[in-house]
């Protein structure tokens, strides 16, 4: 007791700096000595917080700015040097419109902005900025001039393409929406932001194009974007979670995308884009089910190519969610369907196996989930290598000892190789989790037990919405005009009309547009 008492009187308690709404109202004071104080006690003494006091003139200011959020040497060179040549005149400044036109003239190049309250000060200085105090003025002056590191422009390492643009984005917002707007140079491109996250402050852009954007659905996204109140936000997975319609599915109810081609391609759709600063991740709403067997390469292949590829994605997806599932039900329950010399082949397989399918199936079915976990976290130079030796070893394995069945390493492998077809990762992973489902029903039930899963499936798809859109659009609904960049990729020039499930403001895409013909040979007599 004595101990606890001793160490809790050594304890200064300091209590942070909360921002509430009586706090966002206090206006900045003009005394320069309480401002410093004042700052300095708001971000307690961190060592990477600078706030020094100059003269400009005979006027004396004060500068301050974080350390590790700007270039030192750029300040010192564009706003300490600039500021001193006015040193030699006494400054004559009496009002906040010569204060900002002196600024204007001394620190030319550089985004300014006048502060009135407090809480403007600091997120500015949060975002980078360098902040100017000049006494008697109950303005703070903005100098955008925050230089923080980033990872430069790579290709997307979770959506591959053959052709196409090789750009992905970035943990910087900055350069995510330089990279939309360098694509679509259209006045009508709007980013609206949003600041989440009462410790972090994180800056989230609400993107679209005005004119074609259903307002309905952006005011909805807005809607719920302001009613968030977490604490915290560092990537959009949490604000996907946090704005997705409540219900209980293994679906994504909202497409994601590293993509800058994918995003833009869908915002002149009629779509809606997030950018959330520190994720290269954007966000796409709303989604339907299509969304997941479309990549953007499909527009840079002749149509007859990219519906083919359409075709394998979601043939590879009926695999990947049947196979394990019907091989199951074959096997125990319906042995009759099987032609004679396979079901020989079939028995002579499992005549020394100790365990029923149910469990074949599923060791297979783990062993896998945990190589490919493996080789999705480690590093990138030994992590693909360990899932395919991983593979082969195991697999060949548990054959020769006698614990799975050759048939059963097949089917699992050829459903495990359909997932990774599907060209979203967060798809592919609902995919997988739906397959336990049907091989537990295949296991009670047989084929009987698979085809009521299935009807339970479509049925939980088609009451699905993503913010007011029906998830199975065009399909569920059936919407004839949309059917032609659906399975099937039309001809470009007969795609003339926005998906009509969107009811965009404006439906037309594209005038009637007829494709080139051969020119006629000239008649030579």
């Amino acid at each position: 007791m004595l101990f606890k008492k001793l160490f809790k009187s050594k304890i200064r308690k300091i209590d942070p700096w909360i921002p509430t709404q009586e706090s966002r109202n206090i206006k900045i004071g003009k005394d320069l000595k309480a401002n410093q104080n004042h700052f300095q006690e708001i971000f307690g003494h961190t060592s990477d917080f600078y706030i020094e006091s100059l003269y400009i003139g005979q006027r004396e200011a004060l500068i301050c700015y974080l350390t590790t959020m700007t270039d030192e040497q750029a300040i010192n060179d564009k706003i300490v040097l600039s500021l001193s040549v006015a040193s030699v005149n006494p400054l004559s400044i009496d009002n906040e419109s010569e204060l900002e036109q002196f600024c204007k003239e001394k620190l030319a190049g550089t985004q300014l902005q006048l502060l009135e309250y407090e809480t403007q000060v600091i997120d500015n200085i949060l975002s980078g900025h360098v902040i100017l105090f000049i006494k008697d003025f109950t303005k703070a002056i903005s100098i955008r001039m925050n230089s923080i590191s980033t990872r430069s422009i790579e290709e997307p390492s979770t959506q591959g393409i053959i052709r196409g643009p090789k750009d992905g984005f970035t943990e910087s917002s900055d350069t995510n929406l330089s990279l939309i707007r360098r694509r679509i140079k259209n006045p009508s491109l709007r980013f609206e932001k949003h600041t989440l996250g009462s410790d972090t402050s994180t800056t989230v852009y609400v993107c679209y194009i005005d004119g074609i954007v259903n307002h309905g659905i952006l005011e909805e996204i807005n809607k719920r974007i302001s009613d968030i109140t977490t604490n915290a936000m560092f990537d959009s997975g949490t604000l996907e979670e946090l704005i997705t319609d409540k219900t209980i599915t293994l679906f994504p109810l909202i497409f994601n995308s590293e993509r800058p081609d994918s995003i833009s391609a869908n915002l002149v759709e009629g779509k809606i884009a997030i950018i959330v600063d520190g994720s290269p991740f954007a966000l796409l709403l709303p989604t339907v089910f299509n969304d997941f067997f479309q990549i953007s390469e499909d527009y840079y292949h002749p149509f007859l190519m990219s519906s083919f590829a359409r075709m394998i994605r979601y043939l590879s997806f009926m695999i990947s969610l049947l196979f394990p599932s019907l091989y199951l039900s074959v096997i125990t329950y319906h042995i009759e369907i099987i032609p004679t010399s396979l079901l020989v082949s079939l028995t002579s397989q499992r005549e020394n196996i100790p365990f029923p399918a149910l469990f074949e199936i599923f060791i297979m079915e783990i062993t896998f989930e945990i190589l490919r976990e493996a080789g999705a976290r480690m590093p990138k130079a030994v992590g693909p290598t360990v899932s395919i030796v991983g593979g082969l070893v195991i697999g060949q394995a548990v054959i020769e000892a006698g614990i799975v069945s050759t048939s059963t390493v097949i089917i699992i492998a050829l459903s495990t190789i359909s997932s990774f077809v599907s060209p979203i990762y967060s798809f592919a992973v609902s995919t997988r989790l739906l397959r336990f489902i049907l091989i537990l029903f295949a296991s009670v039930f047989g084929l009987y037990g698979v085809a009521l899963g299935l009807i339970i499936l479509i049925g939980h798809l088609c009451g699905l919405r993503s913010f007011g859109i029906p998830y199975m659009a065009p399909f569920a609904p059936f919407i004839i005009e949309d059917q032609k960049d659906v399975i099937f990729r039309f001809p470009t020039f007969s795609l003339k009309n926005r998906p009509s499930y969107l009811k965009t403001e404006k439906p037309l895409r594209q005038p009637n547009v007829e494709p080139p013909t051969p020119p006629m040979e000239e008649d030579s007599g």
